[in-house]
């Protein structure tokens, strides 16, 4: 399979092969040792939850989109924007697990995109790319973003690298510098069979050194398909990142206007 670039998807929806339900899960908490309550903080004039909400609902090829969230405040606000929220357990350790015990019964689902309720600037395209990698892969059980990584950023333990093979599939990630590396944009798509069986697999000794979790997928010899996108996120895990962001969507409306 040849790897996909993200701005060439949005007209592949027309006449796709693949048929199967895809649905889009964005999980949120309140708790956040960095920025408590960052779920709600206001995003041009709106709670940041709801913000990406209305990005992924935008998404082509998405037959749903649910929030799942364990506090009652971050249910209110998107339930009251018109959305679908799940309550879930608040014992989860990672939003993988969130969004595994949000699709647990859905037997009739076969793609599961996963959205972090931090990601305001997420683009519907990123996510049509996520899906459309996997519906066209018999490889893959897993798929993610990856965008050029600025050289101000290879030093940064904060930057999440990755490193794929000629096909584009993925051979390491690491906050570590890695040669040839891109920047990984922290989005995924799984196959659902695959992400029942993720949320059931041990820690491995990679993941825990590295904090990533995606490394566990590699530990365990499943394959994560990496899609290239000329797009950026920002994460918001702090107050300052929140700035950031605001900045940037102010760039945007000031380039329409």
């Amino acid at each position: 399979m040849s790897m996909q670039v993200v701005d060439g998807n949005r007209g592949k929806w027309e006449g796709r092969s693949g048929g199967g339900r895809v649905v889009a899960v964005i999980p949120a908490r309140y708790s956040s040792k960095r920025f408590p309550g960052k779920a709600l903080a206001p995003v041009a004039g709106r709670p940041m939850v709801v913000a990406v909400w209305e990005r992924v609902r935008e998404a082509r090829g998405i037959d749903r989109v649910i929030v799942a969230t364990d506090d009652d405040r971050i249910r209110a606000v998107v339930q009251a924007a018109g959305g679908e929220v799940l309550m879930t357990s608040p014992d989860h350790p990672s939003g993988t697990d969130r969004v595994a015990e949000t699709v647990r019964g859905m037997d009739n689902v076969d793609i599961v995109v996963n959205v972090q309720g931090d990601e305001p600037l997420v683009q519907p395209e990123m996510i049509e790319a996520l899906a459309l990698a996997l519906e066209d892969d018999s490889v893959a059980v897993m798929a993610t973003l990856s965008t050029p990584l600025a050289d101000c950023d290879r030093e940064s333990h904060n930057v999440v690298k990755v490193v794929s093979d000629a096909s584009g599939l993925a051979l390491y990630f690491s906050r570590a510098p890695l040669v040839g590396a891109a920047r990984h944009i922290g989005l995924y798509a799984y196959r659902r069979e695959f992400l029942m069986k993720l949320a059931k697999l041990p820690p491995t000794a990679l993941e825990m050194a590295e904090s990533l979790e995606q490394l566990r997928v590699l530990e365990h010899g499943y394959r994560i398909r990496v899609v290239p996108s000329r797009f950026e996120t920002v994460a918001v895990d702090t107050p300052e990142a929140l700035v950031k962001v605001e900045c940037i969507l102010g760039e945007r409306a000031e380039e329409k206007a």
